[in-house]
């Protein structure tokens, strides 16, 4: 009699088993996370649109680069400093624009032969330059997300630089007769800005750069190439050139 009550018990387990779990609610069998206070929704990155404004301060280095040209290549250093705004777009892009405002200082000799001993250039021309001008960038950037409040970004695009003055403060070390054919020449041997007839104050350049965000802070630098040809009046139709600019900056969005 026993054992055929436990041989009746164990083929009836398995049909009590499945009975129990019919009764359970479909939703505790297919999702075992239903009842688990621990679980986290799902983050969707939400689409993001509004306007930054950071103030900008920072070094920059800009290079004259001549070609065919009585002045040689020349570099100037300086700040900039200025006021941006960025547009946030969807998918970490954004727009920034600005207007920012550079003093850069550079100096370069002019050499001239002798005119008793041509074949030496002993006599020349100190030039002293001080520029000043206005910078409107238009820059695409791209910002991947690190680690909490730290971001990458990329960016790269176009800007125009507007010259506002460019005094050359000369010193001269000529002979009276080298002097006399400079002058002879229509080359200037007095202080002038090179804006009034000699640069086009409309500078072109192209951008790429990068940097580092922290919370309200970015430190960035960039490199712009020079497209367009800043001499105004050419003596020789080869004549050329271009200024090109690198920079770091440092700025604070508000």
């Amino acid at each position: 009699m026993k054992r055929t009550l436990s041989i009746l018990f164990l083929c009836l387990s398995p049909l009590i088993i499945l009975a129990d779990d019919v009764r359970k609610p479909a939703m505790q069998i297919e999702d075992n996370t239903f009842f688990d206070p621990t679980r986290k929704e799902d983050k969707i990155e939400q689409y993001k649109f509004g306007v930054e404004y950071r103030l900008e301060i920072g070094y920059a280095q800009n290079q004259q680069r001549a070609r065919n040209i009585s002045a040689s290549d020349m570099y100037l250093h300086g700040a900039r400093l200025g006021a941006t705004f960025t547009f946030e777009l969807p998918m970490h892009f954004s727009l920034q624009t600005g207007l920012l405002y550079t003093i850069l200082y550079g100096s370069n000799n002019q050499h001239w032969r002798s005119t008793s001993a041509p074949e030496v250039q002993e006599e020349y021309i100190h030039h002293r330059v001080l520029e000043h001008n206005l910078t409107i960038p238009i820059r695409a950037f791209y910002t991947i997300p690190l680690w909490k409040d730290l971001n990458l970004f990329f960016y790269g695009g176009p800007q125009l630089h507007i010259g506002l003055a460019e005094n050359d403060y000369m010193e001269l070390h000529l002979s009276e007769g080298a002097k006399t054919w400079l002058q002879a020449q229509g080359i200037p041997t007095e202080p002038y800005d090179r804006f009034t007839n000699e640069l086009v104050r409309a500078n072109i350049q192209l951008g790429l750069g990068g940097g580092l965000e922290w919370q309200r802070y970015r430190l960035q630098s960039g490199y712009d190439f020079g497209l367009n040809n800043l001499v105004r009046n050419k003596q020789t139709p080869d004549q050329h050139m271009a200024e090109w600019g690198w920079y770091v900056s440092f700025s604070y969005r508000f």
